[in-house]
């Protein structure tokens, strides 16, 4: 492509250079750069900017170069956004800047503070090095001042000691060596002239000086020859003594008069351990008063109280009872306590409501997991009502075998609720509960159960009460009654109601802040937790960690789980949980204390034990030859029924003995050889073999050894969960009137393996049988740790996908049980059959 002119511009060689507008070329004339620029009409030389000034022009392609000359912005940018670029990289170099002003600023003062910490540590090794120096050149001086004057003290003994025959040059020239000496002279070592004359002088007499023998001279000292040298303790008493001589105090301290604490024996060490004295000056003060005795000999309290007299001492007479101070009796101030909750205990007839008006309340179900639907252990619960009150209840069983029981749940309560059926009235177990409430002094709240029945009559209950002067408000009373149903829920709130009605009146308080103080409810044996107990927190906070004594057991708190199975950090007044930690099972209705050692829960558990024995001992011991003959009549007279009885929890292990000491007449009786709480074990089995005597397993069973031993020893093993089955059995038993008795034969146990859920059927277990063998008609019941957890019959029994009669042991089979389904892996099915066998006595 040619120009205007017909020429082709300069630099072009054709092809796709020629643009309108582009940069083609630039050239110097000289110090002068041009740029040919080509447009379509001509070509023209554009002269840079500051080249005819004569300066140095900028870089062709920088920021500069761009700005002063619009025609080398890049193609498509406007001015605005290329002034907007050039400003943002200003801006990027002036950070680029500060940024690296700012580093250097950072390590310059990282350098400065490392310098100085430098100097500082250099500082502190100066001082320790002047300061160890400075202690050590003293050590070093005293050292050197205390022998000098050893030195001097000998060397004017040997000069005052010197024999008057001595001659006058001799005796002028130890006395200058003593005056030297006393000035404190530097001392030169003597010659060999000077000792040989020492010892001369030294024999001269008769016989020598037997007063100087074994003794250090100076002679001696410097020679380093033999002798007793001094040691190093005994200058330095020395030197304390002649220190405090210079400062006057030079008296003996004053004897620290000490309170000694003296048991009824203790032993001559121990004696001198508690008066800080030495034993051999304490056996030197007995060998005075004419007993010979050694430090490992044991004095009476008189004799010691005279040993602590003689050593100006003060003796405190101390028994054993006096371990029981450890627990601190507080007398709580006014402006320490807080309101605390209401403790309301359920009373009532047995199967009258009470488990299922306190499960309406709570929205629970506790009824399905009782035996028999019959509540036969204490609950201690805690509910938040509506209206933000908290509320404690206990609930007690009805039975009458559990009086002492429901005697301990009215001692630790404020409020009775006493559950009667309006379709049945007031029975035994009622009026007992009545009693119990009047006893403990707590008012009385009348809740009338079962109102929704066709046969309620709620006016027949509060004409009945008035027979046992109990007058409800709809009688012109004092004592609230309320129409409840525990089926339908009618009439809760205002039973809720009149109970917080009730507890403001009281105005329950208890001082949070102080050691906590508590009742046992109920204590059991659990196998994989170890001795649990049941406490409701009377006085104080307990808290995970506290050392406690409880009855004859003691322990630490391990864990606090509260009612619903969760673990709390700690529990206030009247929050009922359950202690984990102790050495044994306590006695329902024991007193927890909170002590401050562990040795003092130990000691108190230890007499405690010791004082349970002694009163055992004298109960039983007969005193005189004519009870002694009388007892031995009877024994003869009366046929016992030994038993074993074996319980899950340690009420219903006392109930079971009250109820079984009740059964029998002047003929036969029942002898509860031993009573306990867990799994039956081999020490029960031999106990009943020596007697005769069968074992009584109350919701608890055998583990393998013991079920074994029983089998090697014929001994009978009858396992219950209802004690009602269990006093009747007894006394039919002893009485003689049971003409056939119901014998469980257990036939296999099988293990479950495996739980799977399948449609229509429930869960399935998974099980090998273990033992005997497993047979569809029999009846079945499940264990979990050795404890009963639900009795009845078998839905399915199938072995692969069919249905079978039986399976042996070793085999696998599928399991169902009828209207239930709570089975876990680990479980054991327990399988047994029943016969009628005939009785005698």
């Amino acid at each position: 492509m040619n120009d205007r002119d017909g020429k082709k511009p300069l630099g072009l060689g054709g092809g796709a250079g020629g643009r309108s507008g582009q940069v083609k070329q630039s050239f110097s004339h000289g110090r002068t750069h041009n740029v040919v620029v080509e447009t379509k009409r001509k070509r023209v030389v554009v002269p840079k900017p500051g080249a005819a000034a004569g300066g140095v022009p900028p870089r062709p392609n920088s920021p500069a170069a761009v700005a002063s000359d619009p025609s080398k912005r890049p193609a498509g940018i406007s001015e605005a956004e290329m002034e907007r670029r050039l400003k943002a990289l200003a801006a990027a170099k002036a950070r680029e800047a500060e940024d690296t002003q700012r580093r250097a600023a950072e390590e310059k003062a990282r350098e400065e503070d490392r310098e100085r910490r430098r100097a500082e540590i250099e500082a502190k090794e100066r001082e320790e090095r002047e300061r160890e120096e400075a202690l050590k050149a003293k050590a070093e001086e005293d050292e050197r001042r205390a022998r000098e004057a050893e030195l001097r003290a000998q060397k004017k003994a040997e000069v005052t000691a010197k024999p008057a025959n001595s001659t006058a040059p001799d005796r002028a020239a130890a006395e200058a060596a003593a005056a030297r000496a006393d000035k404190g002279a530097p001392m030169r070592r003597p010659t060999e002239r000077e000792r040989a004359e020492a010892d001369r002088d030294k024999g001269k007499g008769k016989g020598g000086d037997s007063r100087r023998e074994g003794k250090l001279s100076l002679s001696q000292a410097l020679s380093g020859e033999g002798g007793r040298v001094r040691s190093l303790a005994a200058m330095k008493r020395k030197q304390e003594k002649a220190r405090a001589k210079a400062m006057g105090q030079s008296h003996r301290p004053e004897k620290q008069v000490r309170d000694v604490q003296l048991p009824e024996t203790i032993t001559v060490s121990e004696l001198a351990n508690r008066m800080a004295e030495r034993s051999a000056d304490v056996v030197k003060s007995l060998m005075k008063m004419g007993m010979m005795v050694t430090a490992n000999q044991s004095l009476d309290a008189d004799t010691a109280e005279l040993v602590i007299e003689e050593f100006g001492h003060r003796a405190v007479r101390v028994t054993d009872a006096d371990v029981e101070q450890a627990i601190d009796t507080v007398e709580d101030k006014a402006e320490d306590l807080a309101a605390r909750p209401p403790i309301i205990t359920i009373m009532g007839h047995v199967d009258h409501g009470k488990t299922s008006l306190l499960d309406k309340i709570r929205h629970a179900n506790v009824v399905s997991g009782e035996a028999g639907g019959i509540t036969q252990h204490i609950g201690a619960y805690q509910v938040t009502t509506d209206s933000g009150a908290v509320l404690t209840f206990l609930d007690t069983p009805g039975h009458a075998a559990f009086t002492s029981m429901r005697a301990r749940g009215a001692n630790v309560t404020d409020i009775v609720v006493l559950v009667v059926a309006a379709d049945d009235a007031v029975m035994p177990q009622t009026v007992e509960a009545i009693n119990h409430a009047k006893a403990a002094g707590v008012p009385m709240i009348v809740a009338i159960n079962k109102i929704d029945k066709p046969a309620a009559d709620p006016q027949k209950v509060r004409t009945d009460l008035l027979q046992h002067e109990v007058v409800v408000e709809a009688m012109s009373g004092e004592v609230q009654d309320v129409e409840v149903s525990a089926h339908t829920g009618q009439g809760l709130d205002n039973l809720l109601e009149a109970i917080a009605l009730q507890a403001e009146i009281l105005e329950l308080k208890a001082n949070p802040d102080r050691a906590a103080q508590g009742a046992v409810i109920e204590a059991k044996l659990d196998v994989g937790r170890g001795p649990v107990a049941t406490v409701l927190v009377q006085h104080g906070t307990l808290k995970q960690g506290d050392i406690f004594v409880v009855g004859e057991q003691w322990g630490k708190v391990r864990a606090l789980i509260d009612d619903k199975g969760e673990r709390v950090a700690e529990a206030g007044p009247s929050v009922p949980v359950e202690v984990l930690g102790l050495n044994g099972t306590p006695e329902a209705g024991d007193v927890l204390n909170v002590v401050e050692t562990e040795a003092q829960a130990r000691e108190i558990a230890d007499y405690r034990i010791q004082a349970a024995k002694d009163k055992r001992a004298a109960a039983g011991a007969a005193t005189t030859l004519q009870e002694l003959m009388a007892k031995a009549k009877a024994d003869e007279s009366v046929a016992e029924l030994p038993v074993v009885v074996k319980a899950d929890v340690q009420g219903s292990a006392e109930a079971i003995v009250q109820a079984l000491e009740k059964v029998g007449n002047d003929e036969v009786r029942v002898r509860v050889l031993h009573s306990g709480v867990g799994a039956i074990t081999e020490s029960d089995i031999g106990l009943a073999e020596a007697s005769g005597a069968p074992v009584i397993g109350f919701n608890v069973r055998a583990n393998a050894p013991a079920r074994n031993s029983a089998s090697q020893k014929g001994v009978e093993i009858r396992y219950y969960s209802i004690i009602y089955d269990l006093v009747d059995d007894i006394k039919a038993a002893a009485s003689g009137l049971l003409s056939a008795e119901v014998r469980e034969n257990f036939i296999g146990y099988a293990e479950i393996r495996e739980v799977f859920r399948v449609t229509g059927v429930g869960n399935v277990a998974g099980c090998l049988v273990t033992e005997g063998v497993a047979r569809r008609s029999a009846g079945v019941r499940l264990l979990r740790d050795n404890v009963v957890i639900h009795e009845g019959t078998l839905k399915t029994l199938k072995r692969f996908k069919d249905e079978v009669k039986e399976v042996q042991s070793g085999q696998e089979c599928g399991m169902a049980f009828e209207n239930y389904d709570d089975i876990r892996k680990g479980d054991v099915i327990e399988i047994f059959e029943r016969e009628e066998v005939e009785r005698k006595l």
